[in-house]
């Protein structure tokens, strides 16, 4: 039997080998290949697999059980924890790969993307120093919610998480070893941490707002990997089951699956539930099937030991690193009918591949080697003895770094950031090269953050239109004699177009405005006396929102002549959930249309902007068109919920 130490990295880590002999453990190899392609499920089109973004929190239990079962044991058997040594392995083993991705990435982004360069320097200076997911917190740059460019870089917020935790843990356990002799106290104070972070994942998360800063904080993401190293101190990988025990690790390991599975299929990254105790029940689950995984007569960890499974697993961490990039830099913003089954099979062949690459000629030898004697071994070896490939293969990787390297140093001229900039109309450049909002001076511009026109003037124009379309100048005007319309930036792009289809129409738009809003909105400009007869709500583009909050916002305009609703068509996760919400409200509350944008706009490219969501002049016209079908409807009937579904 094979004798090395399974260390899992950051996110997913291949094996490694180490001087101390450890009970190599394949079915871990196997549980880390189902985690990746669940992530990349997840990541290649969210519709696939909605929860496939838990697969990170499995990477984080192994990595909790294997790191703490590692230095556990070397302190039983030496009575000590070698740290300078754990850190070189390491970095031995996360940093050759994370150099090539880094380096691949910066030299593509470099040759077709100048633009989006501001912002990758500043990702690969994180992603250097293992602080990723802290600088996009910081930065506000929202992983699930992201406008315009987005980072190639995005997934190593895990890799920072992980690496924070190498650095801290080996000191906590050490100094707990050393006070604490018992496993069992040390595991039960261990367990005390993680609810403590679990906590404060449940009380930092506001239901229906971006859960970034959950998602991606240390603090509030600590829990999964505590849990995991409670479970190695509880029972370590060298302690073998007792016969009479078997049906329980089995029944533990094949719940523990059925919590994954499940999971995997059944939630989303916006349910309440999973900030305030279904992460820490999946995290639970992820321990469970572990602890069976680990043990060598288990049949969960018979069947996670197939060969392809282990194969896979032990390029998990080069697949991890190049997937993401690979998707990001090869979709369209706004993919013709979403993501394509062929172009997902070739970005996943893509990044198994360059992950294969990566591990039989990078990872492996500098982690066997160490990267001294990798380096010296390659200047030794004359240039005659070098195959045509290795020398093309030599030559390619002095070229992407020099491009590289001089994208990153501000080499690339000025004026290719301009000619390329990506970015949606409403939007400026962070100074780190995001993109956030903008607050535009001029009342004219559609982009204008409160938009909005003086209630004397709109009961003015209102009463006018109505007389004129009495006198028959006007054909289907609005049966609301005042009209206020709350939106997004969507709505915003509207401006012109809403005001001549639906004259004094009030307007109060903000970019990147959320439903949750949308109450103290209603409230603020009912004090000013400013809420129309009927009222339009264009809310959802920027992220999802829970039942209550859409009860509540409509409970605001209980009364009110007319409600519509206007759904959304936005390439993100949450798409599907906001305009299902919205159909089901338009379904019950009366009094309320749903204007259906998704449908009307589907097949119609050209009503958007290369970001697939903000509209152009046709599509601001014709969705401003369907609000006032909207508004100019008899009264609703159960056959007539719905404007624009046919279009």
């Amino acid at each position: 039997m094979s004798r090395s130490v399974h260390v899992a990295g950051p996110a997913p880590t291949p094996p490694e080998q180490t001087a101390e002999p450890r009970l190599y453990l394949p079915a871990l190899d196997g549980l880390r290949a189902l985690a990746v392609a669940a992530v990349i499920a997840y990541h290649l089109h969210p519709a696939w697999l909605p929860g496939g973004m838990l697969g990170v929190a499995v990477f984080f239990v192994l990595s909790g059980y294997l790191i703490t079962d590692l230095l556990a044991d070397q302190w039983r058997r030496e009575g000590r924890i070698d740290l300078r040594a754990f850190w070189a392995r390491r970095a031995r083993r996360l940093l050759p790969a994370l150099a090539v991705v880094l380096t691949a990435v910066a030299a593509w982004v470099t040759l077709t993307r100048p633009a989006e360069l501001p912002a990758l320097r500043a990702d690969v200076l994180a992603a250097v120093c293992y602080v990723s997911n802290w600088w996009f917190i910081l930065h506000h740059v929202p992983y699930f919610a992201r406008f315009g460019p987005v980072s190639p870089l995005g997934n190593l917020w895990s890799l920072a998480v992980e690496e924070q935790f190498y650095l801290l843990w080996p000191l906590l356990l050490y100094a707990g070893l050393r006070r604490t002799p018992r496993r069992g106290r040390l595991a039960a104070c261990t367990l005390g941490a993680a609810a403590v972070s679990a906590l404060a994942m449940a009380l930092v998360y506001h239901p229906g707002t971006n859960p970034t800063r959950v998602y991606d904080g240390t603090d509030t993401r600590a829990f999964s990997l505590l849990i995991g190293a409670a479970a190695a101190l509880v029972w370590p990988s060298r302690e073998w089951v007792a016969r009479s025990w078997h049906w329980a690790l089995e029944a533990a390991g094949g719940l523990g699956l059925l919590v994954v599975l499940w999971m995997f299929a059944a939630t989303d990254p916006y349910q309440t539930l999973l900030y305030r105790g279904g992460m820490v029940g999946f995290s639970l689950g992820a321990a469970a099937l572990v602890l069976a995984a680990a043990h060598p007569r288990s049949r969960i960890g018979g069947a996670l030991s197939w060969r392809p499974l282990r194969w896979l697993g032990e390029r998990s961490y080069g697949i991890y690193l190049w997937h993401y990039p690979i998707i990001v830099l090869t979709t369209p913003a706004a993919p013709a009918g979403g993501a394509g089954l062929a172009r997902g099979l070739a970005q996943v062949g893509a990044s198994v591949a360059l992950a294969a690459l990566s591990y039989r000629y990078i990872e492996r030898p500098v982690r066997r080697d160490g990267l001294r004697s990798f380096v010296r071994s390659l200047r030794k070896t004359p240039p005659r003895q070098w195959r045509p490939v290795a020398t093309v293969a030599l030559a390619a990787a002095v070229g992407l770094l020099t491009i590289a390297t001089s994208g990153l140093a501000g080499m690339v001229p000025a004026a290719a950031h301009a000619a390329t900039d990506p970015r949606p109309a409403g939007y400026q450049r962070h100074p780190a090269g995001r993109l956030q909002a903008t607050t535009p001076s001029s009342p004219a511009s559609p982009t204008t953050p409160a938009a909005t026109t003086p209630p004397a003037a709109a009961s003015t124009l209102a009463a006018r239109h109505i007389r004129r379309a009495k006198a028959g100048m006007v054909t289907d005007a609005p049966t609301c004699p005042t009209v206020t319309a709350i939106g997004d930036s969507v709505l915003l792009d509207t401006v012109p177009y809403l005001k001549r289809a639906v004259p004094g129409v009030v307007i109060d738009g903000r970019v990147g405005r959320q439903l949750y809003q949308g109450a103290a909105v209603v409230a603020r400009l009912r004090a000013k006396r400013r809420l129309g007869a009927c009222t339009v709500i264009e809310l959802g583009t920027n992220g999802p929102f829970t039942t209550s909050q859409l009860r509540g916002l409509l409970r605001e305009l209980r009364g009110k002549q007319r409600i519509v609703l206007v759904n959304t068509r936005v390439p993100r996760p949450w798409e599907p959930l906001v305009n299902r919400a919205l159909a089901r409200a338009a379904a019950t509350f009366p009094r309320t249309v749903l204007v259906h944008w998704h449908a009307a706009s589907a097949h119609h490219p050209a009503y958007f902007r290369p970001d697939g969501v903000h509209l152009n002049p046709a599509g601001a016209r014709r969705l401003a068109a369907l609000i006032r079908q909207a508004l100019g409807r008899a009264e609703p009937t159960a056959s007539s919920r719905t404007a624009g579904s046919a279009a």
